[in-house]
């Protein structure tokens, strides 16, 4: 390129760039030809925070920069964004770092002609623009990260925590816990910590066999999930629900009681807690208040959204209400038309069993139960999933379109009926029983006394002998393609952000999870497992877990944004619209999976080279 074609194309180039784009074309000719241009490495700083004052203004010709401030990245800068005129026209220490994300090209304006530019009108009013802008993206992050952890357990304890001696006597025990009014006693038990609840009391001594002349310490639980004393309220409330108990003892970093906080503390908090949301669908008395209860769901998914909660953790929450309202409509379809004839396992399928579902999710459910010869236990089991998956569609969680239902005959089969459809899964991995094993491989009993899972994971295990359908399993990993075009692969216009970004992780964790005899089901379960097992790269796992949290935390805010709006939640996310953070994230993180959905190609057993 010769020197007066250059010149033209940066003339072109300021003139759709503010603050360039209100000076005269001769103005902008004699910029061009002074202007320098600059390739700028992956990780390299441009300017540093609070280091040399600047005596440049930048402009980004192609590429992205990250704008970092006390160590929090508040903004991204790409093409046609300006800085270092803040530094530059005050002579101070810039406030910001400014760090190349990817390889960048920068247009350099020297100080001279960038002063002289800057101390016209326009020039005036775009630092006054910028200025106001990065203060007001700055002042948020260190709010929104003061604003995380504000709320630690810590500061909800209003007392010491109540101990008992392990040879009181119940009753004594009892007596204690009501002078004090707790719901709870802690013990120190040979085995260490120990808890006694008022519901213990209830379903052991008063419901049950124990005598209250029986020491308290026999009855304790133990051991005794706790939760140190910086953990916040909202992930305090997780590990509540997924552990299904009322109390936790707050320990600091020595492993000392401090308090004991309980479901009651945290629903104080807030009455959109997903505690109350629990407590209201455990109490419906018919498949109408189900249903209302379940109407509130979009707002405590707002509530945690706001309140700085984890993508992951919320996904979580909104799989154990999912898992709440089914059990609710279970128990009271089966009060109204009799306990059931065998044992059974309603299990959930997909998102909801890994405990990573969305607003925009839909059911997907199956059913076992155990053989019998006697054909009314098909048709009592036939009515009661068409009725439970029903009330479910009701509640806002769609039938699967592919069919992917308990009321479906081919997702509703005997004990030993699940166990031959695991089998031919193995032995005939054809189109349709992959598309099968992808589904059904992601499982999780519900509700019900039918031990499923033992066998079922029994047999999972054993996949990595198979190296058959391993081989034709592999191509899930692979077959969504990367939504990133161009020799850059740059990210454009609308994405499913499920389909292109989660659903590759997913499939990929899946298989080699299966390929290692690991058997558990979450994501992140299983690449936490697979780094343990040493059988994925260490940092390979970390990048997609990483890719996977940044995706789903787009994908649940994206949703958020909709019910806010009163619009249906759902995937499809313009690119286009995207703050320029988000969306370099994004196709940082779709570059990452292409790259790993790549080394699946080459390595098809394992990703080591």
């Amino acid at each position: 390129m010769t020197e007066l074609e250059h010149d033209r194309l940066v003339t072109a180039f300021l003139a759709r760039t503010p603050p360039f784009t209100g000076l005269t074309h001769e103005t902008r000719e004699r910029l061009a030809a002074a202007i320098e241009e600059r390739q700028v490495a992956v990780g390299e700083e441009v300017m540093v925070e609070e280091g040399a004052p600047a005596t440049s203004l930048y402009i980004v010709r192609d590429g992205a920069l990250e704008l970092v401030h006390r160590g929090r990245v508040v903004d991204v800068l790409t093409s046609g964004k300006v800085f270092g005129h803040p530094s530059l026209l005050s002579g101070e220490p810039p406030e910001f770092t400014v760090r190349a994300r990817e390889v960048t090209s920068l247009y350099v304006v020297p100080g001279e002609e960038a002063l002289d530019l800057l101390s016209r009108p326009e020039g005036v009013a775009f630092v006054a623009r910028t200025l106001r802008e990065r203060l007001v993206r700055a002042v948020h992050a260190v709010y929104d990260e003061q604003a995380s952890r504000a709320v630690p357990v810590s500061s909800l304890l209003e007392r010491p925590a109540f101990f008992c001696e392990p040879q009181l006597t119940i009753r004594q025990a009892a007596h204690l816990m009501s002078e004090e009014g707790v719901t709870y006693a802690l013990i120190d038990t040979r085995a260490g910590l120990g808890i006694v609840t008022n519901t213990d009391l209830r379903d052991k001594v008063l419901a049950g066999d124990v005598s209250p002349e029986a020491s308290i310490g026999s009855i304790a639980t133990t051991p005794v999930k706790t939760v140190r004393a910086e953990t916040l309220a909202p992930e305090a409330s997780i590990e509540m629900l997924t552990g299904g108990v009322q109390h936790l003892p707050v320990v600091d970093a020595r492993g000392r009681v401090q308090g004991v906080i309980s479901t009651g503390t945290l629903m104080a908090l807030d009455e959109l807690t997903p505690f109350a949301l629990q407590r209201q669908i455990s109490r419906a008395a018919d498949e109408d208040d189900v249903v209302a209860a379940a109407a509130l769901l979009p707002r405590v998914f707002l509530t945690l959204l706001d309140g700085h909660l984890d993508a992951v953790a919320i996904s979580r929450v909104l799989a154990l209400q999912t898992d709440a309202m089914t059990t609710r409509l279970i128990d009271l379809w089966t009060a109204r038309h009799g306990a059931p004839p065998v044992a059974f396992a309603w299990l959930a399928l997909g998102s909801v069993a890994r405990g990573e579902p969305a607003l925009s999710s839909d059911q997907d459910n199956a059913l076992a139960h155990a053989d019998t010869d006697d054909p009314e236990v098909g048709d009592y089991f036939a009515r009661l999933t068409t009725d439970v998956n029903a009330g479910l569609a009701r509640c806002g969680f769609e039938l699967d379109y592919s069919g992917v239902n308990a009321e479906n005959p081919a997702w509703r089969l005997s004990q030993s009926q699940w166990l031959q459809a695991f089998r031919n899964c193995f032995t005939s991995p054809d189109h349709s029983h992959l598309i099968r094993a992808s589904i059904v491989f992601d499982f999780r009993q519900v509700v019900g006394t039918l031990d499923i899972v033992t066998p079922l994971r029994y047999l999972m295990r054993k996949v990595g002998r198979r190296h058959g359908f391993l081989a034709a399993m592999s191509s899930t990993v692979t077959e969504v393609a990367s939504p990133l075009v161009g020799f850059r692969r740059r990210l454009r216009g609308p994405i499913d952000i499920k389909k292109a970004g989660l659903l590759p992780i997913v499939n990929m964790a899946r298989f080699q999870a299966l390929a290692n005899g690991v058997s558990v089901t979450g994501t992140l379960d299983r690449l936490g497992a697979l780094e343990a097992l040493q059988a994925l790269d260490p940092e390979l796992v970390d990048s997609l877990r990483r890719a996977f949290v940044r995706i789903t935390d787009l994908r649940l805010r994206h949703q958020g944004e909709a019910v806010r709006a009163g619009r249906r939640p759902d995937d499809a996310v313009d690119t286009t619209e995207l703050d320029p953070l988000s969306h370099v994230e994004l196709q940082e993180a779709l570059r990452l999976i292409d790259s790993a959905q790549q080394l699946v190609k080459s390595f098809p057993l394992g990703m080591r080279s």
